[in-house]
């Protein structure tokens, strides 16, 4: 069937949920979603849209007689729809919304019912596009990159990270010393792993204690300042804030500590508290469990570039991202590198939207110069909030190590991110002092565009990462081999 005969299939309750002559949905009236449908059952997909739209605004599945004229005014509207690719655009006005910058309220409704709507085989937002009106009532980042790497006095290269392995069964000393081992060799910041807590092997209070203590001593030592990541997530509101002012109070230098939290246990409102009462703290963003909806493969959920564009509205200063296939986990350029460059630039084109984070007209003068600033990687939004929503960092981890540190770089085309290598580090046979040094080789290599090949010969611990690395590639590729031929 085409559009005009989907279109007479519908009842008069779905009919009030499509205009299909929508004039102008970007007129900043709108926050625009892209949906990929596939309809089960008695359902053909227009009518599987209204239904979806209906539930995700303000219906259900029959009309109701409480409704008003003006209730109406705040459906959502299905305004086009491309029937080869399955692909489904809604319309949903501003207004809908709580306007107190409220995250979990707006995914509530968009990615919230709808996902367990029987008449369906397969339902993933693909892309948002919020209206200016819209991104003013939202935090977006306060600390961001550039601010830390004005406290590192880090440019023109990635921040050098790291996770500290094993992630879980050190005493608080030996995180202390893992830790203290990485800034030695040259490393900026170190995080706490995701389910780094108040184990009983490492006191939360004692473990913040004794990285502090380590932290000042490498600092003094290399002369050079370092960024500590440390997960607050906790079972309630109350031990998430105790944990924050612990650190706040440790004696560590302002700037050198970042909250981390676990967005998806913890929930929306865990990041928008951080953000809120903690301004001046880098806000990490850790998606641990994501890929149960965000995998390509996956039917129902949504994208990775929607989850990283609702971070940045919530006020996080930087999100893991993805290796875009480049690391040990699932992804691709399309996929990461879309998202990291949507929410680190003032504007980008998504998957489907073209998404400014602008607050003034886009034919403004300085709108205009702003993005030509942000284009060429200059420092921008540092004294006119007020003109566009701050940046959000990508950060990247999962797999990587020195020799993986340039394809990555090629791949996403900048190196305005943070790298957090793991096992890549600490696997290292000299230790992980040596290969923080063997990463700031890599990455000062790159730096002068020279092939870390030819840079080893005079570097040792480089020449030694890329020997360990080299033969466990081999390694793995052989057992690969013996399973395809087995």
């Amino acid at each position: 069937m085409d559009i005009q005969e989907l279109i007479a299939t519908l009842n008069s309750h779905q009919a009030a949920y499509i205009n299909m002559d929508l004039k102008d949905p970007q007129n900043g009236e709108y926050m625009l979603c892209v949906f990929h449908i596939i309809p089960w059952g008695k359902l053909n997909i227009l009518q599987a849209a209204c239904e979806i739209s209906a539930e995700s605004s303000t219906g259900t599945n029959f009309a109701v007689q409480t409704e008003t004229a003006f209730s109406r005014e705040m459906n959502s509207l299905v305004y086009k729809i491309d029937l080869e690719k399955n692909l489904v655009r809604i319309a949903y006005p501003r207004r809908l919304f709580d306007r107190g910058g409220n995250v979990q309220n707006i995914l509530t409704y968009i990615a919230g019912n709808i996902f367990w709507m029987k008449d369906i085989n397969a339902l993933k937002l693909l892309d948002v596009r919020f209206p200016p009106a819209m991104l003013e009532q939202y935090d977006g980042p306060s600390y961001t990159l550039d601010d830390m790497r004005k406290y590192l006095n880090v440019y023109d290269r990635p921040i050098l990270g790291t996770i500290v392995k094993p992630k879980m069964g050190l005493t608080s000393a030996e995180y202390a010393e893992v830790a203290y081992n990485f800034r030695k060799g040259g490393g900026d910041f170190v995080k706490n792993d995701e389910p780094q807590a108040n184990q009983d092997f490492c006191p939360y209070d004692k473990m913040v204690r004794n990285v502090a203590e380590a932290m000042a001593k490498v600092v003094k030592e290399t002369g050079h300042k370092k960024v500590h990541s440390f997960n607050v997530s906790a079972s309630d509101y109350d031990t998430m804030i105790s944990r924050c002012e612990m650190i706040v109070n440790s004696g560590m230098e302002k700037w050198s500590y970042a909250f981390l939290i676990d967005w998806t246990t913890a929930g929306w409102m865990a990041v928008q508290t951080l953000r809120r009462k903690y301004p001046n703290v880098f806000i990490h963003f850790h998606r641990a469990g994501h890929g149960a909806f965000t995998r390509p493969e996956n039917p129902i959920g949504y994208t990775v570039l929607v989850l990283s564009k609702f971070a940045r509205l919530a006020g996080t200063s930087g999100i893991h991202t993805g290796t875009a296939g480049v690391g040990k986990m699932a992804g691709t350029p399309e996929e990461d590198v879309t998202a990291a460059h949507n929410i680190y630039g003032l504007e980008a084109q998504g998957h489907f939207f073209h998404q400014s984070r602008g607050d003034i007209p886009e034919n403004d003068a300085d709108r205009v110069l702003k993005v030509q600033e942000d284009h060429h990687q200059h420092v921008t939004q540092e004294d006119d909030s007020w003109r566009n929503m701050k940046k959000c960092c990508p950060i990247i981890s999962w797999g990587l190590n020195p020799t993986l540190l340039k394809p990555f770089i090629d791949v996403m085309g900048d190196v305005d991110f943070i790298t957090t290598m793991g096992a890549g580090c600490h696997a290292h046979p000299g230790g992980t002092e040596k290969w923080a040094t063997a990463l700031v080789q890599s990455c000062e290599a790159y730096s002068k565009g020279i092939d870390i090949h030819e840079y080893a010969k005079d570097h040792e611990e480089l020449a030694q990462a890329i020997e360990f690395f080299t033969k466990k590639e081999n390694k793995d590729l052989r057992h690969a081999e013996r399973r395809e031929s087995n």
